[in-house]
C-alpha cells in the first residue's frame, strides 16, 4: 500500500527544513507524542520541532509504511544532529491532516 500523501508531505517538509509546511499538516489541535512527552497544538509542536526535529536538522527516510483506515505508520531512518537510527512514526489522520503523531522505537 502506498504511503498516504499527508505523510509524504510530512517527510518532505522535515527534509526541507520547512517548519511552516510541517505545521500546516497538523490539525489546529493536533498532537505529537515523542516517547511519552506530549505536545498539543501547533505552537507546542513548533517548540518541540525547533528543539528535536527540524531544529536538529533531522532527515527522514521511509523504510516501510502501513495504513488501516485513519491509522498509518511508517518506519523511518532518522538522521541529523539529534537522534539517529530507526523509529516508528504512528499517525492518526483526519482527512488530509495529522490528528496525532506518536514516535516510538521500531
Amino acid at each position: 500500500m502506498p504511503t498516504p500523501a499527508v505523510i509524504n508531505a510530512f517527510v518532505n517538509a522535515v527534509n526541507a527544513g520547512d517548519t511552516e509546511a510541517f505545521l500546516a499538516l497538523f490539525a489546529a489541535d493536533g498532537a505529537v507524542d515523542d516517547w511519552g512527552s506530549r505536545y498539543v497544538g501547533r505552537e507546542q509542536i513548533r517548540t518541540w520541532s525547533d528543539r528535536e526535529l527540524i531544529g536538529a536538522n533531522a532527515t527522514l527516510k521511509i523504510r516501510s509504511s502501513q495504513q488501516h483506515g485513519n491509522a498509518a505508520s511508517v518506519l523511518v531512518e532518522v538522521g541529523g544532529d539529534g537522534f539517529k537510527g530507526p523509529s516508528r512514526f504512528a499517525f492518526t489522520l483526519n482527512g488530509e491532516l495529522v490528528r496525532e503523531m506518536k514516535i516510538t522505537a521500531d
